[in-house]
């Protein structure tokens, strides 16, 4: 397998807040009042120091919203540009096509709030009727407003969609990947800090695995992405949030998997785990299997695989001749 050495990773952490509408407008209408008091502590009192002011105005309004709409628009990614595995966690955990409308509408809001700042910063810079200025100042702060309340409804959704995205894990999606796999509390986190320099959290009770565990490790001068996924056995629209993110990480990101098998037989009986491992099998990747706690089993020679690792040196050395 061919590795590239420039791989994808999304940080959705630092996606910026999204405020609501209101919030802009505001923000815009103070930097309006404050720049026209700037010029009128500069000029004599008089009409065109009114007009000055009435321009700064605008200036300052377009300025708010172009640069908070562009932080906004820069922050979220291209989702049509992002990995497949990026795409389809977006799927599962947000309404794709409102999202790409929302980021679609702050487009159209940015260009309408460019417009209408042009268009009236014109009109008053021409304009030699007092009452007539005034009448265009109203009319456009009208209409800004108008804007950016249009809007409304797409922010906060773009806000929602921010808090649900940053807690999307950071996967790596051109390293060589490995998922491991199994039932909670088999002791995948426990294997995960042993093949990598991770510290994950482990503790002796199930369910401990409360999102998806990164590991790296460098194997054959390559860079190896281990990844602890929460196994299950209900349907994709029957996981929760974390199990369909460990899902679509064995779907689209894994090169191999590996199985662990716990067996003490403490926890899970054989048979739940063989079916498991069947369901794994259908993604169609290289899979090893991993027997854990190997010290607690009472049948040695049950469960029987035709091929199996017990001693995660081994199981590296493995890992390393499946890497071409």
């Amino acid at each position: 397998m061919f590795l590239n050495p420039i791989f994808d990773i999304m940080n959705f952490q630092s996606l910026s807040k999204v405020e609501k509408a209101d919030w802009y407008i505001d923000l815009a209408f103070r930097n309006a009042t404050k720049a026209a008091k700037d010029i009128k502590s500069h000029k004599r009192p008089g009409p065109d120091t009114i007009k000055s002011a009435e321009l700064a105005k605008i200036s300052a309004i377009k300025r708010v919203f172009r640069r908070h709409l562009d932080i906004i628009l820069k922050s979220f990614p291209s989702i049509d540009g992002l990995p497949e595995f990026y795409q389809e966690l977006i799927r599962s955990a947000l309404d794709y096509v409102e999202l790409k409308k929302s980021l679609g509408s702050l487009r159209w809001a940015q260009k309408k709030t460019d417009f209408f700042s042009d268009s009236y910063h014109d009109k008053i810079k021409k304009c030699r009727d007092f009452k007539r200025m005034i009448s265009y100042s109203k009319e456009y702060y009208g209409r800004i407003s108008s804007v950016m309340k249009q809007v409304k409804k797409q922010l906060e959704y773009l806000e929602y969609a921010r808090k649900t995205m940053k807690d999307f894990p950071s996967v790596k999606t051109s390293l060589f990947t490995v998922a491991i796999a199994g039932f909670p509390n088999v002791g995948k986190t426990t294997l995960l800090s042993k093949l990598t320099s991770a510290n994950p959290e482990i503790a002796d009770y199930a369910f401990t695995t409360r999102g998806i565990n990164i590991g790296y490790a460098r194997i054959k001068n390559h860079k190896v992405q281990f990844i602890d996924t929460p196994g299950t056995l209900d349907r994709f629209d029957k996981m929760n949030p974390i199990e369909k993110q460990a899902h679509l990480v064995m779907k689209y990101c894994a090169d191999m998997i590996i199985f662990v098998f716990d067996s003490s037989e403490a926890t899970y009986d054989p048979e739940k785990q063989k079916k498991l491992l069947a369901n794994n099998k259908k993604l169609g990747k290289d899979i090893i299997v991993y027997l854990s706690k190997t010290d607690l089993t009472q049948h040695p020679d049950v469960p029987k695989f035709k091929e199996f690792y017990s001693n995660p040196d081994e199981l590296k050395k493995r890992v390393a001749d499946l890497i071409q």
